[in-house]
């Protein structure tokens, strides 16, 4: 009768967990995150903040996604290996954002709104798309080692 590990002891499971933390220690990945949060604040109070909270429909909108976006990005310190890829969902709702102000029935594209949810949107956007990159070029994944020269794990002719 053979017996097999647990996959928890797998190397290549143990390589991914590192290179996720490692993503989510840098300086960059956590100014990323506390940007993001302060994004999803500002877009949930934006109505209120703006002036422009007698649109009901967006003032609703903007509460929702951006309790949304503070909740999908607020996740990346704890979990990264588990949320990284909901970095995808915020780059949604950060286009969302951006047309909101024309797509929501209604006159909800005064200026004021307009000002608001574009910078506010493109911001979301960005900062989405960097969290969604951070995985790739700050974990020092494998294969960015391979192209570099380096042996990589698992890569030893002795094993």
């Amino acid at each position: 009768m053979t017996t097999h590990p647990s996959i928890e002891q797998h190397p290549d499971l143990a390589e991914m967990r590192s290179r996720f933390e490692r993503a989510t220690t840098t300086p960059r990945a956590q100014a990323i995150e506390t940007l993001a949060l302060l994004t999803g604040v500002y877009l949930a109070a934006s109505p209120w903040i703006a002036g422009f909270n007698d649109l009901t429909a967006l003032a609703v909108n903007n509460l929702i996604c951006g309790v949304a976006y503070c909740l999908i990005m607020g996740g990346f310190g704890n979990a990264y290996e588990r949320t990284h890829s909901m970095a995808w969902a915020a780059v949604a709702i950060g286009a969302w954002t951006v047309l909101a102000p024309w797509v929501i029935v209604g006159e909800m594209d005064t200026t004021r709104s307009i000002v608001s949810n574009c910078i506010t949107g493109g911001v979301a956007l960005l900062l989405g798309l960097a969290m969604a990159g951070a995985a790739m070029t700050g974990g020092g994944s494998r294969l960015g080692s391979r192209r570099r020269g380096g042996a990589g794990p698992n890569m030893d002719p002795m094993v």
